[in-house]
């Protein structure tokens, strides 16, 4: 029997409407576009999809946008397990690329974030990153209002958030965002990852050996490896590592991101006061982005979503494929 779950209890149904027509109205608010010059202030709070992403995966608190279509909730024909290993066979597919550590991983992404958690308004905004691919820089990134397309901020770096501090910025580099050095079989990848957290830069008085000592701990690393690059083959033994995890359920019903993409979403367990959902592609099952909520008092709504679009290799920041 498939382990399905149907449209999140809870789920606020008219914010769901809201979102559905901000996306399609989207089209036609692109030509009321602002003049060509004027920028909008950067988001305090934004920070760069893994920082999302790992924030997500440890408080509910990572880049194409999607909302729940209404009236469509016809049950998943797959458990997430069975979506996980076509989406690793389609990720075999994929070109590989190749990157020097000097280099950087470019990512251009859609998404919709709130400016708190959990109420003000959605904006949409078209991200693009340069990650490095060895460790050694930090971040950089810009961002437009997606109806804006004159409307590029001024390239920046982006440090990830402090958890203990929201106000505050760590003084690190971002983790290496290729992985080309990843084992390839799924047995020796879920080793790896085990042997090889991802460093949640935990507040100070927290219980480290719990946390890095828990069996779930090797799945969050492997998402937050999603945030990077991953050549095809190891990407193929994440998916199917993914597919091992307990509780992973298909969310019923469609799901469209801004591109227009139709996808599937699986939401992954162990996230708490909201949840985190992966989406694939519902034909070829190519991942297309994550999507994020928050529960407020009994409550779920959207926190953001966030969709990829592409994905290169360049030699420095502001340097476009």
């Amino acid at each position: 029997m498939n382990e399905t779950e149907r449209s999140p209890q809870g789920f606020d149904e008219q914010l769901l409407r809201d979102l559905t027509a901000h996306v399609a109205q989207r089209a036609e608010l692109a030509s009321a576009a602002r003049p060509a010059g004027r920028r909008t202030r950067f988001l305090r709070g934004w920070r760069l999809a893994g920082a999302v992403g790992l924030a997500v995966a440890l408080t509910a608190g990572g880049l194409a946008v999607q909302t729940m279509r209404l009236g469509d909730q016809s049950p998943p024909t797959a458990s997430a397990s069975e979506i996980f290993h076509l989406a690793a066979d389609a990720a075999r597919q994929q070109p590989e690329l190749t990157a020097r550590p000097d280099q950087y991983v470019f990512t251009e992404t859609l998404a919709t974030i709130r400016e708190m958690p959990a109420s003000g308004p959605y904006r949409t905004l078209r991200n693009q990153l340069w990650q490095s691919a060895g460790g050694v820089a930090y971040t950089q990134g810009r961002y437009r209002p997606e109806t804006d397309p004159n409307g590029w901020g001024e390239l920046r770096v982006l440090r990830m958030g402090d958890v203990a501090d929201p106000e505050k910025e760590l003084d690190a580099f971002q983790p290496p965002a290729y992985h080309g050095d990843l084992p390839t079989d799924p047995d020796e990848l879920l080793r790896y990852l085990r042997e090889h957290p991802v460093d949640l830069h935990l507040p100070e008085g927290a219980d480290e050996e719990a946390v890095y000592g828990d069996e779930s701990m090797a799945y969050t690393t492997a998402r937050s490896m999603l945030d990077g690059y991953v050549p095809p083959r190891a990407l193929a033994a994440l998916f199917e590592v993914l597919a091992r995890e307990p509780g992973a359920v298909v969310i019923s019903g469609d799901v469209v991101d801004a591109a227009g993409r139709h996808g599937v979403a699986i939401r992954m367990p162990g996230v708490i006061g909201g949840n985190l959902d992966l989406i694939f592609d519902r034909d070829s099952h190519v991942y297309l982005g994550t999507r994020n909520s928050v529960i407020r008092n009994g409550k779920e709504s959207l926190e953001s979503a966030a969709a990829l679009l592409r994905v290169a290799i360049v030699d420095r920041p502001g340097q476009l494929p």
